[in-house]
């Protein structure tokens, strides 16, 4: 009995000792403690165009963002019928995949503009983070990346070099918003969400994009072919064509960015 008294008060005298003597600091040479890294302050710009300043004649530059998947046949079918002007920024990803939409693209250069969405749909943000679940560039030199793949993929599918960027999300850091501006490049921020990224029902999408103003830039999407969206941008087009709207390219016009994005 004395043996196993004497065994546990041994031991309770080691713990004593070690938790008293263990260091608060860290240990010389060992490596630091993570720090959390800061999330970038990210802006999601503005974009206008020159108004017409007529009653009844509203200008609107309607653009259309083509990320992954197919081409909605709903809206480009709209668009070629009413010969309606848009402006399409496109993925290299989204090309691969959609060969005959790219065709009648080129068939009309009267009415589509082809612009640089980039090449694997990335947000252009130089520093690591999560935008709507989606993992940023993270780098100057992933950002440059995602830019000059997407430029490469539209020339080599005999697109005219582009000279507008709008990445995925639409949302930028300050830097990369420099980075990419020195890379020639004017960032296409929007004024009017139409379809909410295409995940908003065909009767608001309708009515948001039927009710665009004067000077108003619209971003929807055109790859989404089995969301209820598409019909209701389809819907809109007409609705603003009846109204007398005067539909440019961003090519077309002067236009006015904010957070440096066209300066």
């Amino acid at each position: 009995m004395k043996r196993i008294l004497l065994a546990s008060a041994l031991l309770l005298t080691a713990t004593t000792v070690f938790a008293t003597e263990a260091p608060s600091e860290t240990v010389p040479g060992s490596a630091p403690a993570a720090v959390a890294p800061k999330t970038p302050k990210l802006v999601e710009p503005h974009l206008h165009i020159a108004r017409s300043n007529l009653a009844g004649h509203a200008r609107i530059a309607l653009t259309f963002d083509a990320c992954m998947g197919q081409a909605d046949e709903r809206i480009l079918s709209t668009l070629v019928r009413e010969r309606i002007p848009a402006t399409i920024f496109v993925t290299a990803r989204w090309l691969k995949r959609n060969p005959a939409a790219v065709a009648v693209f080129l068939q009309h250069p009267d009415l589509f503009e082809l612009e640089n969405h980039g090449e694997n749909h990335i947000p252009a943000v130089d520093t690591p983070t999560l935008i709507y679940g989606i993992a940023s560039a993270g780098s100057p030199q992933a950002v440059r990346q995602e830019v000059e793949g997407g430029a490469a993929a539209m020339v080599a599918a005999g697109i005219p070099a582009p000279h507008w960027f709008r990445g995925s999300t639409a949302k930028y850091d300050l830097s990369a918003i420099g980075e990419i501006r020195a890379m020639g490049y004017r960032i296409a921020g929007y004024s009017v969400n139409g379809d909410g990224g295409s995940l908003l029902g065909a009767v608001i999408t309708e009515k948001r994009i039927a009710a665009a103003k004067d000077g108003d830039v619209v971003i929807s999407h055109i790859n989404q072919p089995t969301h209820a969206a598409g019909e209701g941008v389809a819907k809109a087009l007409v609705d603003l064509k009846a109204k007398g709207v005067e539909f440019v390219r961003l090519e077309d016009v002067e236009d006015t960015g904010d957070e440096k994005t066209t300066e």
